[in-house]
């Protein structure tokens, strides 16, 4: 039996809301800052949610060719900026490599708000066919990563994944998959904006939204306060490579990517348990990890007092109660959608380069949740691995393990 090709990650790309590119976001996020604030994209006056993590000093202008611009909205600008970090901090060049040797696979889930936004702008404005608004809707999910494609002369697997929060993990497991089959390298991970009327009446419409006024005590995973997240924009852009590829060309790696596990939750009344535990067992087994070989969990911290439980409740009975750190830093962001799972998975590299577990800013934990959540300030540990968690609403849930490599990469 062949074994799998390790996969690593070589690059990141990081627009987030409290720091716009990876050295920002680090500082800011080992530092405890937070970017959730009153939302300035739009007046949020009339609606009961009002706050947001907005990625702060982005402008296209300074990153773009002038030509993209009118083509994109916020969502595609940021993620082809990501994706030109990620590459210059892989220290590709993507016009050196054979085109079919480079994939690109994303997610996406809510960012096609603004641009289908706009269409319908047009159309009211410009009396445009009533079908061109959601016909380009439904094409934009595929625009990010074939804006990526495009750009950067990828030619290699095309594609995105669509599954919430969770979408992001699927991404990068599906770019390692593709790798695994012999595509050399793939751009990964996700970027969501969603902040414009539209997109904010639909994700208040899963009920799941904070209505606090006080950014300090609005988005509070495993707290007793706990009542809805605040959502975000940005994400993060991978640059995912086999291995042995990575080391002929001196390349240096954050992490391999060792395990994925994913499944769905049976239907609501089923009787039947969540299905998170099994995503966790899974992603365990790919990695050939016991529960004692993970040094770190970031948890998918949904801030709903049932859905929090759910997770606490999974991730005792496949680790035992307080035995594993867990760290929910997306709330210092908001949650990203489709883009928090790669954020969360840069954090997590970072993390095992510095030995440094991010907190879980403002949180008071609830005795309810046997779990040992870094809160307050973050904690040096010796870390090796971390596993990533995620969810989607509608009960997609995914896990992907991260193991550092065997000569850490330094910081810069």
């Amino acid at each position: 039996m062949t074994t799998p090709s390790s996969v690593v990650v070589t690059g990141l790309g990081v627009a987030s809301p409290n720091g716009l590119g990876t050295k920002d976001y680090w500082a800011a996020t080992r530092g405890g800052k937070s970017g959730i604030g009153r939302l300035t994209r739009f007046d949020p006056s009339p609606y009961p949610a009002r706050l947001a993590g907005e990625v702060p000093g982005f402008t296209a202008e300074d990153h773009l060719p002038s030509r993209l611009i009118p083509q994109t909205d916020r969502m595609t600008r940021i993620a082809l900026a990501a994706a030109d970090w990620a590459l210059a901090d892989a220290g590709v060049r993507p016009e050196e490599l054979d085109a079919f040797d480079m994939g690109v696979v994303t997610a996406s889930a809510s960012g096609g708000f603004e641009f289908g936004q706009n269409e319908l702008r047009k159309l009211w404005s410009q009396g445009s066919k009533f079908v061109s608004a959601y016909q380009s809707f439904a094409w934009f999910y595929a625009v990010n990563s074939g804006q990526i494609s495009i750009r950067n002369g990828m030619k290699g697997p095309s594609g995105v994944v669509v599954g919430d929060q969770a979408g992001g993990l699927d991404a990068v497991a599906q770019a390692r998959r593709q790798i695994r089959k012999g595509t050399r390298l793939v751009v990964s991970g996700g970027i969501d904006a969603s902040l414009c009327p539209w997109g904010w009446v639909a994700q208040l419409a899963s009920g799941r939204l904070s209505t606090s006024e006080e950014p300090s005590r609005a988005y509070l995973p495993f707290d007793p306060d706990a009542r809805g997240h605040v959502p975000g924009e940005g994400g993060a852009i991978l640059i995912l490579e086999d291995a042995e590829a990575a080391r002929e060309r001196g390349a240096r790696d954050y992490g391999e990517i060792a395990g994925y596990g994913s499944t769905f939750d049976p239907k609501p009344g089923s009787g039947r348990p969540p299905g998170l535990r099994k995503a966790i067992e899974l992603a365990l087994e790919d990695a050939s990890s016991d529960p004692e070989g993970i040094d770190v969990v970031f948890a998918d911290g949904a801030a709903d007092p049932g859905l929090d439980q759910a997770e606490a409740e999974a991730i005792t009975a496949v680790f035992g109660e307080r035995r594993v750190p867990v760290s929910v830093p997306k709330t210092m962001t908001g949650r990203l959608y489709s883009g928090g799972a790669p954020l969360d998975v840069a954090a997590a590299l970072l993390a095992l380069r510095d030995g440094l577990i991010p907190a879980a800013v403002n949180v008071r934990p609830s005795p309810g949740h046997p779990l040992d959540l870094v809160v307050d300030r973050p904690r040096p540990a010796a870390l090796r691995t971390a596993l990533v968690l995620a969810r989607g609403h509608g009960g997609f849930n995914s896990a992907v393990v991260l193991r550092a490599p065997a000569e850490p990469r330094p910081a810069h």
